[in-house]
Order: structure tokens, then sequence, then C-alpha cells
């Protein structure tokens, strides 16, 4: 007996007799796609969300003690009063406006300091004094007279001076004694003694002068103005 072999249904034939299948597969697809969406979608949302922050909470406001104060000087920035629910900030009082630069003053010039001028030496007071005196006056002249005293304890010299400007001397000499040594140069007589006077000894010392008044411009004994001329 003889068996002949069936042939099995072709796929291509499956298919197209069975359209449904196809559709059926593609909506399991889809909703096993929608499904991971949702469960993606929950899992994203199963955290909890995080607590708002806590509100900072105010520091408490300490006063300053007297001695914290002094210790720390005044300050620039002083500190607003602190309320409930707000940080506390700092106000900055403005600067101070910084004085401006005063504009020096001119400087005095120093004046250069001249030394103090030398005094003006004084003769000091001759031991021999002098006395001018007129012994007679005549036409066109006179005779003078220097009468001398040694005021020292000692033998002392002597020189007798007299100005006579636009004069002119004829003669000069001592009475009663040794001759000096005389002479008359641009209206000025001088007489030099030709001895010592002793202590307490006077002495006239007389001279003849022309064409010049009889009131010298000047007579001295040693350095020193004689008296009464």
């Amino acid at each position: 007996m003889s068996h002949k072999r069936r042939s099995g249904p072709q796929p291509g034939a499956a298919m197209t007799s069975s359209p449904w299948i196809l559709v059926a597969t593609g909506v399991v697809v889809m909703v096993v796609l929608l499904a991971v969406a949702l469960g993606s979608v929950r899992g994203r949302s199963t955290f909890p969300a995080a607590d708002p922050a806590d509100p900072l909470m105010p520091l408490p406001h300490m006063p300053l003690t007297p001695t914290a104060a002094s210790a720390t000087g005044p300050s620039s920035v002083s500190t607003a009063p602190v309320m409930p629910g707000l940080s506390p900030r700092s106000t900055v009082l403005p600067a101070a406006p910084t004085p401006a630069a005063s504009t020096p003053s001119p400087r005095a010039v120093a004046r250069p300091v001249l030394p103090p001028s030398p005094p003006q030496s004084v003769a000091p007071p001759s031991a021999v004094t002098g006395r001018y005196s007129v012994q007679s006056a005549f036409d066109g002249g006179f005779i003078g007279e220097v009468l001398l005293v040694n005021t020292a304890r000692t033998h002392r010299g002597w020189t007798v001076r007299a100005l006579f400007p636009g004069g002119r001397l004829v003669t000069a000499w001592v009475e009663g004694a040794e001759q000096g040594v005389f002479r008359f140069d641009d209206g000025v007589f001088t007489y030099r003694s030709g001895f010592d006077l002793a202590p307490g000894q006077s002495l006239p010392v007389r001279f003849h002068i022309e064409r010049a008044g009889t009131r010298p411009a000047s007579c001295t004994v040693d350095g020193a103005p004689c008296a009464a001329w």
C-alpha cells in the first residue's frame, strides 16, 4: 500500500488567508509600548518634591556695652533694629566731606640781618684837662690859650689840637716852661709837649691865629674835649 505525502500549508498562503493576525500583532506591540511609556512617567513622579527652605532665623540684636563702645570708638556704620522675619541690614553713613586743602599763606621774606654798627668810641677822660679862652683879639687876628692841668698822680705828657678853618698860624708857645713842637696843617693846630706835667701842675699853651674866628671848630687835649670853648 503506497502512501502519498501531504504537503503542508505555505506561509504566504497563511498570511494572506489570515490578515487579522497582523493587525492583532500590531495592536499588542502598541499596547506594550504604551505601558512602558506610562511606567516611565510614573517612575519619575514617584520622588517626593523637596520641602521649601526654612526661612532665615534672625540673630538676636545685642546692644553694645559702654566699655565695648568706648573701646571700638565711633563707627561709620549703624545697625538698624532687627524685625522678625527680616535679615538685618547695615546702613552706611555718607562719608564726611574731606576738608579742602588750605592754601599756604605766602611766607614772609626774611630780611638780611645787618650786623650792629660798632659803638662810637668815646675817648676816656684825659688825665690832663684843658680849658680854652681868648687872651686878646685885634684887627686880623687874636691870641688864644689852652690852660692845661695834670689831674693824675704821675707825670704825664700831653697833646693839644684845635681846628681853625681858613686860618693861619703865626706862632705858638708855652709860658714859663720848656717849649714843645707845634704845626698847623689845613686849619688844624697841633702842639706836643716838650716835657711831662707833674701831678697837679698847670701850664698855659698860647698861639697867634690870623684870618679865622676866635672860636675854634673843635678843641681837644689827648682826645678829650676842652672846656669852655
